[in-house]
């Protein structure tokens, strides 16, 4: 079992996102190895509290050993479902969320959990191993076709026909039971990669974990009821990796900030659909220099930021 990695993705930028108040109330909707909340609990004002999210059990076991305050508390969930979280909790509004979206350094570090190229095991890839779809049930039983269109579409991989091809052609024989074995059959079918290139089994292994997790879907409807659970003056930031997150936390945050549906020959709005959010970031937070020295896992996050009104 690997140890959780402490260091976080753009934690100065992440902590003044939040704009910690006094007797605020926070949420760390994606706990991690806790990186951002330890951070949080130290910047907590007086009265302050903090509820730390996440779906892994190996998270909440290492953020109960490891941070120990009376004003932090640690619940096993998505943060899909804040929404009913916070109603369990009989807490009505909240004054920030921070979600740090994609894999965590100890997920990636761990051989068994199957998400890392780098390293053998099982091909599972699951955050919450109590859900039933791995990795290795995707790879053995889509279609080739189905296949193809997943890499294509959640992992971006403009080789994705071959790869599937060379998939199903192996899993005649026996199998696909570890990482290593898909990263070979991937590289075998890829191009020769030029110096600085990232490996060829990047973008299919995203594509797989990000399925398994489905973690695109409900990305917009979770962040427009986040939205709902803010006080006036709330904020709400959100860390991505990869473009396609990207994309639904700006339109869905834009979507917020300019809500009027009505035709622009229209002289004034008649669907009375108000802002709920104004931005706070135009253009996306990106890691300094400095931090991809000490991180080279931070280089494709982007933090954006927006506040309830």
């Amino acid at each position: 079992m690997g140890t959780y990695n402490h260091i976080s993705v753009l934690p100065k930028e992440s902590i003044n996102a939040l704009n910690l108040r006094q007797g605020g109330i926070y949420i760390d909707g994606t706990l991690g190895g806790g990186g951002h909340s330890s951070l949080i609990l130290e910047n907590l004002p007086k009265g302050g509290r903090l509820i730390g999210i996440d779906r892994d059990i190996n998270a909440i076991n290492a953020a109960n050993s490891r941070l120990v305050n009376e004003n932090f508390q640690v619940i096993q969930d998505n943060f899909l479902n804040i929404p009913e979280i916070l109603k369990n909790l009989s807490i009505f509004q909240v004054d920030g969320v921070l979600l740090d979206l994609g894999v965590s350094s100890h997920q990636l570090d761990t051989a068994e959990r199957g998400f890392s190229y780098r390293m053998d095991g099982m091909l599972d890839m699951r955050m919450d191993t109590r859900t039933k779809l791995t990795a290795y049930d995707i790879v053995n039983a889509y279609s080739e076709k189905d296949l193809a269109n997943l890499l294509f579409t959640y992992g971006e991989e403009r080789n994705s026909r071959r790869i599937s091809r060379a998939i199903c052609k192996a899993r005649e024989s026996a199998p696909i039971e570890t990482t290593l074995q898909l990263v070979t059959l991937i590289e075998s079918v890829s191009p020769r990669r030029k110096r600085g290139e990232t490996h060829p089994a990047t973008r299919s292994f995203m594509a797989l974990r990000i399925k398994v997790n489905d973690e695109l879907n409900p990305l917009a409807n979770a962040l427009k009821n986040i939205v709902e659970c803010l006080a006036v003056g709330g904020r709400i930031a959100v860390i991505t990796f990869h473009s396609l997150e990207d994309r639904i936390v700006k339109n869905t945050f834009q979507e917020l900030v300019s809500p009027c549906k009505c035709p622009r020959d229209i002289p004034y709005c008649v669907c009375h659909k108000k802002p709920q959010l104004k931005l706070i970031t135009r253009k996306p937070i990106v890691p300094s220099d400095d931090e991809l020295i000490q991180n080279s896992r931070a280089h494709s996050a982007k933090l954006r930021i927006a506040e309830k009104i």
